[in-house]
């Protein structure tokens, strides 16, 4: 080999692979592994931490909201935010998706004519400052555009009808109006339902997106299969954009199963479990703890066993201990009396037969994991004992003993 050459050679050959990897990225968008995150516009030592959660499972992408009043109030700042965002999550290995417009809570003044010239102003401030950022992956155009009164509370079909075109023809236009400011980056529409993917302008997006929270495994078949139909008559890749709500049936883990299964990538809502949606979204607490393991599992590819046929129960007492657990209880709730004389155990004692009954109960998953009773037990101990409720703390050990005794079959 002629090795004068060789370093060209080499040259070539890592950039003709680098071509490739391009290429198929805009082809195939099975690896996104996202999820949304509301918290973006906090300061970078918060964004820094939540962002370092979501790299502990692996995940790759964020989806976030731009919102329009804040950006408002102080565009030139809006924009200096969003750009170190979006370069902070390059840094920790992020792509950001950036969603343009909110269709949720939609002022239809935006959609009118004579909001055309401010409405291209905000856009082309906000593409032409991050379209040459190596973090950005994908503008989404609007957010789920018919989900707001504006559509679902048309006094009629006819008027239903007309504000649909209406939003669907404001779509289009950003649709080309960001492809003609970059058109290097790719697009899409995070559309309400897969129903809507095709008027969503399949034609003009690069990657076709939806969001599915279908109740039952039935429901997210048909919105995939629905999808999947879309994509091959356009010959575009797909994604599923927003996902994964306790609240609506949606478990997260059969959300992600699901979406492995069509070999779709995938943005969970949302990373934390904070503000407005904290009760029935979020994966992280503010100090990294979590609410549910099942998620986690899933995100990192490990689904529950729904198999009834290959299920095998945990069984607590194979070894005693369920028994000797309520020995324990039994044992710290006994009374010593005599006739000038009463004494009772500590509740540091208790507490201690308590946990050892709600270890058993929550390991062998026999327990509501919404309500688990070690958070009680030690939320209690965080308390002075002379400030702890006696009565309630023996209560809580009785009623424990109790269901382990039920569950196990214990007599």
């Amino acid at each position: 080999m002629n090795t004068k050459r060789f370093p060209l050679l080499l040259f070539i050959l890592i950039q003709s692979f680098c071509g490739i990897k391009a290429a198929s990225s805009q082809k195939d968008y099975s690896h996104v592994r996202g999820v949304c995150h509301i918290g973006w516009m906090n300061d970078e030592t918060t964004v820094r931490k939540e962002l370092g959660y979501a790299k502990r499972l692996n995940l790759n992408n964020t989806r976030i909201w731009l919102p329009l009043d804040q950006y408002k109030k102080a565009p030139d700042s809006f924009v200096k935010k969003l750009k170190s965002y979006v370069r902070i999550a390059h840094e920790m290995g992020f792509g950001v998706m950036p969603i343009l417009w909110n269709g949720n809570g939609l002022n239809p003044a935006i959609l009118e004519e004579d909001y055309h010239e401010e409405a291209d102003k905000y856009v082309t401030h906000i593409v032409n400052a991050l379209k040459d950022e190596p973090g950005l992956f994908i503008w989404d155009i609007m957010n789920e555009p018919t989900c707001n009164d504006y559509h679902n509370q048309a006094p009629n079909e006819e008027e239903r009808i007309t504000r649909r075109k209406k939003i669907f023809d404001f779509v289009r236009r950003n649709c080309k109006l960001v492809r003609q400011l970059a058109p290097k980056n790719a697009i899409t529409v995070g559309t309400t339902l897969s129903m809507n993917l095709e008027e969503a302008s399949a034609d003009l997006v690069d990657v076709l997106s939806f969001h599915d929270y279908s109740t039952t495994t039935a429901g997210m078949e048909r919105s995939y299969e629905i999808a999947e139909k879309v994509a091959e008559k356009y010959k575009k890749p797909m994604l599923n954009s927003e996902t994964g709500c306790m609240g609506r049936a949606n478990p997260y883990d059969l959300a992600i199963q699901t979406c492995e299964k069509h070999g779709a990538g995938w943005y969970l809502f949302e990373l934390m479990i904070s503000g407005y949606w904290s009760d029935i979204h979020g994966i992280f607490y503010p100090d990294g703890t979590i609410r549910d393991p099942s998620i986690v599992a899933a995100i990192m590819g490990c689904f529950r066993n729904r198999d009834a046929n290959t299920m095998i129960k945990e069984r607590p007492n194979k070894e005693g201990y369920a028994q000797w657990a309520v020995r324990q209880v039994e044992e710290a709730l006994k009374e010593e009396t005599t006739m000038f004389n009463h004494r009772r155990a500590s509740t540091d004692r208790i507490l201690e037969a308590a946990e050892f009954c709600a270890n058993l109960l929550e390991s062998s998953q026999m327990i509501p994991m919404h309500d688990l009773p070690t958070a009680q037990i030690a939320a209690w101990r965080k308390q002075p004992t002379n400030e702890r409720d006696e009565q309630a703390i023996r209560r809580f050990a009785y009623d424990l003993a109790q269901k382990l005794k039920s569950y196990c079959q214990l007599f």
